[in-house]
């Protein structure tokens, strides 16, 4: 206690003899608390939760030659996903991808941002008109094979982007399954 008020009558009296905290040889130590101290009161991370994420957002839980399950519903065949809606979408193939079969995603309020397409089990080039016309309307479209058009869906919709998707079921023994139907 005397050599902390000698140390501290010095560091004010002379200004040739103060030297910074760090350069003292001893550091003064905190004790052991259970309370915090006053400046950390008003330090502390406050968090307001504006907005819970929708409970009505589209999941793709897995996929196989034959569909998908989505939000633990199964879809047979070729699907376009909508935000609030799963609708069959009657193509075979990629080579039967036309305007009028994405019209859905342009008719829809609140507009698509973007629609994500999965050709199957390679991603194949869509015709240059109908990717033209889906730019015009202000909807940007990107065409994947199924398994990435899947991941790259639900993350969309994660991030809370308006998406939609159209999908054609990978053919052969691609599939993906969640834990849920593999106990099955």
């Amino acid at each position: 206690m005397a050599a902390a008020f000698v140390l501290r009558n010095l560091y004010r009296a002379r200004p040739a003899l103060r030297c910074p905290p760090a350069e003292l040889p001893w550091a003064p130590r905190r004790g052991h608390r259970l309370t915090p101290a006053d400046d950390e009161l008003y330090q502390r991370t406050r968090i307001s939760l504006l907005q819970r994420e929708s409970p009505l957002s589209m999941y793709i839980d897995s996929y196989s030659s034959r569909g998908f399950v989505v939000n633990g519903n199964r879809v047979f065949g070729p699907c376009a996903l909508l935000p609030q809606s799963v609708v069959q979408w009657n193509v075979g193939s990629y080579q039967d991808i036309t305007e009028e079969s994405f019209s859905l995603f342009w008719m829809l309020e609140p507009r698509i941002e973007i629609v994500v397409v999965g050709t199957g089990d390679r991603t194949e080039r869509l015709q240059p008109h109908v990717l033209r016309a889906m730019r015009q309307r202000g909807i940007a479209v990107e065409v994947q094979d199924t398994p990435n058009a899947c991941a790259t869906f639900n993350f969309l919709c994660h991030e809370g982007r308006v998406t939609g998707a159209a999908l054609i079921p990978p053919p052969g023994g691609t599939a993906l399954t969640s834990q849920a139907q593999a106990a099955e």
